[in-house]
């Protein structure tokens, strides 16, 4: 991700403070900072264009948010998931995107659903021709839609915060081709009960599917890799 220097990302009603937690939550989703890197306050101030007052800030902020730790005298460090975390992390999640697929099949208007409809076609084009970061980032902004079709923020602020610490895990599953194939015939299966407001239909799908990538991250973590980021996928 090139440098962006935080204050031009402040303003839409969010703090200089917010705009640079934003920013490293974003490159630590992507894979930048991979888990248990230290984040090197002076350099970040640098990159970001802020001083330190304001990273200080944004670190309590993901800190809170369970995305780094914070140890005295020795500054930020971005966590690391143990088996345990990631298992309850996709339960929570799980349960939050279930919930949010109920809510979308009641209140989502008709643009709505044919946007999210649209997304589908463009991640099974992405798909076609073997794009994976472009089907990822596709894939992310569907799972967004749907959680703001719930016309509920707060659940959308508990999906965003829980799914940012295993967002680059997410993403292991589709490595393997086959995973990858059953991914996206789940997602075109969503699509097709969205567009029919069957809310049991979704809400099951969406469980199956969260617990497939659970397993997949799982399997990763086991066998002692890093866990596979949109980023990484780009360079090779």
């Amino acid at each position: 991700m090139a440098p962006r220097p935080a204050a031009r990302a402040a303003g839409n009603g969010r703090t200089l403070p917010g705009a640079v937690a934003g920013q490293l939550r974003e490159r630590i989703i992507q894979g930048e900072f991979p888990p248990g890197s230290r984040l090197n306050e002076r350099a970040l101030c640098d990159l970001l264009g802020v001083s330190r007052t304001p990273m200080r800030e944004a670190f309590r902020v993901l800190a809170a948010e369970g995305l780094v730790q914070i140890e005295p005298n020795r500054g930020a460090q971005v966590v690391a998931l143990s088996e345990a975390n990631i298992r309850e992390a996709f339960e929570v999640i799980g349960g939050l995107e279930a919930m949010s697929c109920r809510l979308a099949c009641e209140r989502a208007t008709d643009v709505e659903i044919a946007e999210i409809r649209a997304l589908t076609y463009e991640m099974m084009a992405s798909h076609a021709r073997h794009d994976l970061p472009t089907y990822f980032r596709t894939n992310r902004e569907i799972h967004e839609r749907i959680s703001l079709a719930s016309h509920n923020s707060l659940l959308k602020q508990l999906y965003d915060a829980q799914n940012a610490r295993v967002q680059n895990l997410r993403f292991v599953s589709n490595e393997n081709r086959q995973k990858w194939d059953l991914a996206m015939r789940e997602h075109i299966e969503m699509a097709d009960a969205l567009n029919a407001r069957d809310a049991d239909r979704l809400a099951g799908i969406m469980r199956q599917h969260l617990q497939r990538k659970c397993e997949a991250a799982l399997k990763t973590l086991n066998a002692g890799q890093a866990p596979a980021t949109a980023q990484s996928s780009d360079s090779g």
